[in-house]
């Protein structure tokens, strides 16, 4: 385990403190790691039109993340080089690292009971210990796009999966025009939000208070 002082920024980095732009500004070097580029599928920077699609892939857990550890500082140089290239190509929307389980809970609804449980949590193969949301052409293109991604966990083995987002237009009829604009309303509402996060504060303090 490194010192504070020199492991903060990593910690930061696991706890969603630092955005994943932020960071990148912050840890990356001029340059591509293997001097390859981006992905063929990429030259076009950013997916747009009726091809554009959006991705979350998911940077499954271990039991070294799971157990707190941290990354070394060349593979937080390393991921802050792959994230700017993901910037540069207009591919990367939102990403963040995820605290171990132990700091988190689960909720299970049964009818009108909630039901809390709070970690660790055993299944170490199904939880999450990051993600980034992405914006591309194809599901091919994300795939091209993780194979380049440095190794998240380096000396082990590691898993990313792949997962598409559904877009308005995958929801059907049942997906109204009333609907559609209430979610437009909410987009913009979520802008807003993250340009203002007191303003999130209170608004969440204030709904607590009325229940």
């Amino acid at each position: 385990m490194m010192p504070y002082e020199a492991a903060s920024e990593a910690e930061k980095f696991l706890a969603g403190i630092v955005d994943f732009p932020h960071f990148v500004r912050r840890t990356s070097r001029a340059g591509d790691s293997d001097g390859l580029g981006a992905p063929e599928s990429s030259l076009n920077p950013t997916a747009e039109g009726n091809n554009a699609m959006r991705f979350m892939i998911l940077i499954k857990a271990t039991r070294e993340s799971e157990a707190g550890q941290l990354p070394d500082e060349k593979l937080l140089r390393d991921m802050g080089e792959f994230n700017e290239q993901l910037i540069k190509a207009g591919v990367m929307l939102a990403g963040d690292g995820l605290q171990p389980s132990s700091k988190g809970a689960r909720v299970k609804f049964s009818g009108a009971q909630r039901i809390v449980t709070d970690g660790p949590f055993p299944e170490t193969k199904e939880l999450v210990a990051g993600f980034w949301i992405w914006k591309v052409n194809s599901k091919q293109e994300a795939i091209d796009w993780v194979k380049r991604c440095p190794n998240p966990f380096p000396g082990g083995e590691s898993e990313v999966e792949i997962r598409q987002v559904f877009e308005p237009e995958d929801l059907g009829p049942e997906f109204t025009p009333e609907l559609r604009e209430k979610e437009r309303q909410q987009r913009a509402a979520l802008a807003r939000n993250k340009e203002s996060p007191r303003h999130v504060t209170r608004n969440i303090s204030t709904l607590t208070n009325q229940h």
